[in-house]
């Protein structure tokens, strides 16, 4: 459901959407697992996914359903299954799939860029590095191309990107294929690191 969603549920609206609260002791199992974090600060307590909880609710119809499931659980596991294909062969990541509503443009520090140079910048540092026009690009080479932009503003601007026509920002399947200044230049969106950008006309 926290997947699902891509977004903070308090628990009126997990309840509401689920139609059970996430409390009590499924929602202490999970706690301790480090898949969810409860904010108990304020009432009604507010639920959302980590990092690992990402990971684990992404490959999760890759195990065996619960013996006891019915169908409804082993119909959700085959859903899964196939989203995560076609995801695959999409190259779009579970995070920008799920989510619902695109983020907002953060204030750009005093004497930096604003918000509508940077993506200016960002376009023209891709237009540089695509080869040919809306091929993969990483990150790492776009922010090379910006050395004295601010990397909080660059990440957001990347993210409001993702709203318009023919712009992509996704994760690599092979982490292990990643070089150090390729992990340092991710931006992290929808629960997780993203490498590599593209932008297709229409």
């Amino acid at each position: 459901m926290l997947m699902a969603e891509a977004r903070e549920l308090t628990n009126a609206e997990f309840a509401e959407i689920a139609g059970f609260p996430l409390n009590g002791r499924d929602n202490a199992k999970l706690v301790k697992l480090g898949l969810v974090e409860t904010d108990k600060s304020t009432r009604p307590f507010s639920h959302q996914l980590t990092d690992a909880g990402w990971s684990l609710a992404r490959t999760l119809h890759e195990t065996e359903p619960p013996k006891e499931g019915r169908s409804a659980i082993r119909t959700l596991f085959a859903l899964m299954a196939n989203v995560g294909r076609a995801l695959d062969r999409l190259q779009i990541s579970h995070g920008e799939f799920f989510k619902q509503t695109q983020g907002t443009v953060d204030a750009a520090p005093a004497g930096t860029a604003g918000p509508e140079d940077l993506e200016g910048a960002i376009r023209a540092a891709y237009a540089e590095l695509a080869n040919p026009p809306g091929a993969w690009v990483g990150l790492a080479d776009v922010r090379d191309r910006l050395p004295d932009a601010d990397r909080a503003a660059v990440d957001a601007v990347l993210r409001a990107m993702l709203s318009q026509p023919g712009v992509r920002v996704i994760p690599v399947a092979n982490l292990k294929a990643l070089q150090p200044r390729d992990r340092a230049a991710a931006v992290r969106i929808g629960g997780e690191d993203s490498h590599m950008m593209a932008i297709k006309s229409s």
